[in-house]
């Protein structure tokens, strides 16, 4: 059982923020569950292999918001294939004591354990952090609370949409990171994005103290190393990798090469 950790996990995500050695941390999503469980632990150790300073561990859901083709169709064949919450807590546990672990997981999810459950069993897991994207922070107040009780991170987001007033009120809400979406859309990769980094990261940075990690179509080393240079303290890349893992004759051996890419890409 857990107990009273508090900031455990933001501690803990702080560090891989501070101690990454490059330009900005590194941050791979990985699906759990696909294309089945065994192989998606098999990516998560090639991940941190490769060069992950922390991983974002995505529950499979039947209707995603955020989540563009790729990640959809790969949480359908995590679904498909028997994952469950309770499989993708056991991932997690194999996987945390190598890097801290992030899980993003729909708030229905979430609820149905209810908040102070949801927050022990992550902890009990060896997770640090807990991202809802479909969560306002106006409906956080019993999740908050009961993430710090069990020492785990509750990371909101922002969208190059949010107006200020609202974006300073997340900001210091912010456990952890803040997440910042680069674009108006759902996660995929995209061909260009460089324009936008510099505004989006500056205005994210301006309204927190925790660092600022820019995801959604970031999916080359070039772009992760654009991230950076716009300010960004670490970088997202998901579709790019789940896509790797659904087309490569061995998934894991595929995913630390792409991984370690990226990661020469932040080197200074």
């Amino acid at each position: 059982m857990s107990t009273t950790t508090t900031n455990a996990g933001a501690e803990r995500i702080a560090a891989a923020f501070r101690e990454h050695g490059r330009r900005a941390a590194l941050m791979p999503y990985l699906m759990a569950g696909f294309p089945d469980d065994a192989t998606a632990r098999a990516i998560g150790q090639a991940y941190a292999d490769g060069g992950a300073d922390l991983v974002e561990l995505g529950v499979p859901f039947s209707d995603p918001l955020a989540d563009g083709p790729v990640i959809h169709e790969a949480g359908t064949r995590a679904l498909a294939a028997g994952s469950t919450v309770d499989a993708v807590l056991r991932q997690c546990e194999a996987l945390a004591p190598r890097v801290p672990v992030v899980l993003m997981c729909y708030a229905q999810l979430v609820l149905a354990r209810g908040a102070d459950a949801f927050a022990r069993q992550l902890a009990d897991a060896g997770g640090s952090g807990l991202i809802v994207p479909d969560l306002p922070m106006e409906e956080a107040a019993a999740l908050l609370p009961a993430c710090e009780e069990h020492g785990i991170a509750l990371v909101p987001l922002v969208a190059p949409t949010t107006p200020d007033e609202r974006l300073g009120r997340i900001g210091a809400e912010a456990r952890g990171f803040l997440y910042t979406v680069s674009v108006v859309g759902t996660t995929g990769e995209r061909a260009a994005l460089a324009d936008q980094f510099g505004s989006i990261v500056a205005r994210a940075k301006a309204a927190t103290d925790v660092p600022v990690a820019l995801g959604f179509g970031i999916a080359t080393p070039e772009q992760a190393r654009q991230a950076a240079d716009a300010g960004a303290d670490g970088v997202i890349v998901g579709s790019r990798l789940v896509r790797e893992a659904g087309e490569a004759a061995d998934p894991a051996a595929a995913v630390r090469a792409v991984v370690r890419g990226l990661a020469d890409g932040l080197e200074h």
